[in-house]
């Protein structure tokens, strides 16, 4: 007589670096960028076994990046990564970094300060040098749920994207026409940051595939999602 345990299904073998199934590993897309900013992305807790979520490409590509997982952060802790040394390639570890928050201007959020990529300037007026960049990874009501939910985040001045292309995360439903993933609001706040598109180029591609890739698992009926 079978055992419970062998009548359970094999688990499906996990790349070890993004964490999917082989048959979707995605590691071939990535062109690691030697970025000038540094990048804090909170992710949803929902969003990490969601195939179709794009962080785990744009953290892989954006080697001095730091990734979190959680929804309602200990203050303490998300103080201390906010203002923690930068890790970018040269960097003295006593430089002050500014945490900027990247989203949308949206009237049902508390107002904040804003900060311009252009001039690097708060309000017009405070000149910031060097700067973190601190995204939000979730769906529209998730991000912010989260924003409200973490005060600290609501006190960081604001970079609103401007003048972007329209997506091209043509396998997700998006709200609004002007949404965009994580990957692309963050390569083009890189882009305008550093005054860079070009340098940005190689992670767009990597985005094309790797929408391209899940596209075609989806329309032949292969596994798509992630680790359980």
């Amino acid at each position: 007589m079978a055992s419970t345990h062998d009548q359970l299904p094999p688990r499906r073998l996990l790349c070890p670096i993004c964490q999917r199934a082989l048959s979707a590993c995605i590691c071939h897309w990535t062109s690691p960028i030697d970025h000038a900013v540094d990048v804090l992305i909170l992710q949803h807790p929902l969003e990490v076994s969601n195939a179709k979520n794009s962080v785990r490409l744009l953290h892989l590509s954006l080697p001095y990046s730091k990734l979190l997982v959680g929804s309602v952060f200990d203050a303490d802790e998300l103080q201390a990564l906010l203002h923690a040394p930068s890790r970018v390639r040269n960097v003295s570890e006593s430089e002050t970094v500014h945490p900027v928050l990247l989203y949308t201007d949206d009237a049902s959020t508390p107002t904040t300060s804003h900060f311009d990529a252009r001039t690097m300037l708060v309000d017009k007026q405070q000149p910031l040098k060097r700067i973190r960049l601190v995204v939000i990874d979730g769906t529209w009501r998730k991000s912010r749920k989260m924003l409200f939910e973490n005060p600290l985040l609501q006190t960081l001045p604001r970079m609103v994207l401007v003048d972007t292309p329209i997506s091209r995360y043509t396998i997700r439903k998006s709200h609004k026409p002007e949404q965009l993933s994580t990957l692309e609001a963050t390569g083009y706040a890189l882009m305008q940051l550093e005054r860079n598109s070009e340098k940005y180029h190689p992670l767009l591609t990597a985005f094309d595939n790797f929408v391209l890739q899940q596209g075609y698992m989806r329309m032949h009926g292969q596994p798509v999602r992630r680790a359980e």
